[in-house]
């Protein structure tokens, strides 16, 4: 390749998989010029480790960002460690980088803040409320989009902490001081100001739908009818009981399927008013003759519950929370094998997938795997069983939950404080993971052990801090067993 490609990341942040529709025709659009991976998942269901494991191409055990860091006291176990090359680092020699929007890619000190780096950082965190006061306008959300929940820290005590709900609400102040219309306008300032001397890169990181829920017009009246999915509102049969100790379950619990209705009208509406960002940056692209020669990638950090499985929020292992809208645009010279692939993907496979690609050296150590062997059609598989992934609690280790996923099957291990919970989903029979299948131990038992066994070894060589016990399954059936629905 003698002439490097543009390259254009769009991640949207707490984004269903199948929140997707009429309302979203750009996104439709470029799904259509995209190849699709149909069965991509996130590293881990939060914002930090998630990002983390994706500008690495490493597991969260691997960089050491568990959480989300938002006390000194926790930031040991939120911060990629140093001795990570990250996907900003990789771009910056050959690149005009840019990245817009929200930045939780978290290093020591913050990638922005390092003397050395060459990438254009206008992130949203330390510019947006500064840009809100000089313009006499509020931020969107507050006190009424909040609820209280406790959260265990340090695995010993129990703190009042404000988290998100899903109250909804009109932004009265317009596009262009919501999140997303300053991202947006940063993103297209990049395109257009963008040094022509070399290929560009855009990281655009929306906050888009990520909840407060208080969004503006048309968006906020765009959607007037829903069709719920089925699990909305409903607590699956054996689901895991500690989910009420996580605030997915402390919060979303207390919502009806009819109060569901009118929460999804407005978190469809703010994917529609991503939908639009997303049309704009494909506009500009195109303005500047540059779409063609570009690689651009869509996805989300991962998922959101909006109350399947009577939950909140992210923060579990369910498809809902987990599975990701993954798109790649490849420039017009490249014409892969097949448009939709249904192997596992991970989310940290993308980077060394863009390293292949572009001709980048991939960083040491990386787990993830490059998808351009089967991109280019060489294979006509990655020869990959499984995937894994791992939540260690939000704002503090306590909820812990572990999940592997082989073949159509997922297996679940939920801990709280001394207590486990094990789920197990046929993922092609019981897609909305309704029937826990863990308390079927004569059909079950041998797949869940090995599957145990595999989660064990994952575990332990990318050093979790965890250990699961050897009788564990046998200890679940036993605790559990006679309260099984």
């Amino acid at each position: 390749m003698t002439t490097k490609p543009n390259i254009v990341i769009i991640m949207a942040d707490q984004l269903r998989w199948d929140a997707f529709g009429d309302h979203t025709p750009n996104i439709n659009r470029l799904k259509d010029e995209s190849v699709v991976f149909d069965r991509a998942y996130c590293a881990s269901p939060l914002c930090v480790p998630a990002r983390g494991a994706f500008f690495t191409g490493k597991y969260p055990n691997e960089t050491g960002s568990l959480i989300n860091p938002w006390t000194k006291q926790e930031k040991q176990h939120g911060n990629v460690r140093p001795d990570h090359t990250n996907w900003y680092e990789l771009l910056e020699e050959q690149w005009d980088s840019w990245h817009t929007g929200k930045q939780h890619l978290f290093t020591e000190p913050k990638p922005e803040h390092r003397e050395d780096s060459k990438t254009h950082w206008l992130q949203l965190e330390e510019r947006y409320e500064a840009y809100l006061k000089a313009n006499g306008k509020k931020k969107p959300g507050g006190s009424a989009f909040q609820g209280l929940v406790p959260e265990l820290a340090y695995g010993k005590i129990t703190r009042a902490r404000k988290y998100s709900i899903p109250t909804v609400g009109r932004y009265d102040e317009g596009l262009d001081f919501f999140f997303d219309g300053f991202i947006l306008n940063d993103s297209l300032e990049a395109i257009r100001g963008r040094d022509r001397s070399k290929p560009f890169a855009l990281n655009a990181m929306f906050l888009a739908p990520h909840p407060p829920l208080d969004i503006p017009e048309p968006w906020f009246s765009m959607i007037r009818q829903v069709q719920l999915p089925g699990n909305v509102g409903v607590w699956g049969s054996n689901q895991s009981p500690l989910q009420l100790y996580n605030l997915t379950g402390m919060l979303g619990t207390s919502y009806t399927r009819e109060e569901w209705e009118r929460i999804w009208s407005v978190y469809l509406g703010l994917v529609a008013l991503l939908d639009h960002c997303v049309g704009e940056i494909v506009a500009a692209l195109k303005q500047e003759g540059i779409y063609d020669n570009t690689l651009l990638v869509f996805t989300s950090d991962h998922g959101e519950m909006l109350g399947s499985h009577r939950l909140w929020q992210k923060m579990c292992m369910y498809e809902e929370s987990v599975k990701t809208p993954l798109y790649m645009k490849f420039p017009s010279g490249f014409t892969p094998a097949a448009d939709r692939y249904d192997e596992l993907i991970s989310s940290i496979d993308v980077l060394p997938t863009l390293c292949d690609y572009l001709g980048i050296g991939t960083p040491d150590g990386v787990s993830g795997m490059s998808l351009m062997p089967l991109l280019r059609g060489e294979v006509e598989g990655l020869g990959r069983e499984r995937i894994f992934i791992q939540f260690d609690g939000n704002g503090a280790r306590s909820n812990f939950q572990r999940c592997v996923i082989e073949g159509d099957y997922k297996l679940i291990v939920d801990l709280f404080k001394d207590e486990i919970f094990i789920e197990l989903y046929d993922l092609a029979r019981d897609s909305s993971e309704m029937t826990n299948l863990a308390f079927h131990s004569d059909e079950h038992g041998g797949r869940i052990e090995r599957m145990l066994g595999d989660l064990r070894r994952h575990m332990m060589s990318t050093n979790d801090l965890l250990e699961l016990p050897e009788e564990m399954y046998d200890r679940f059936l036993a605790d559990y067993g006679e309260f099984q629905v």
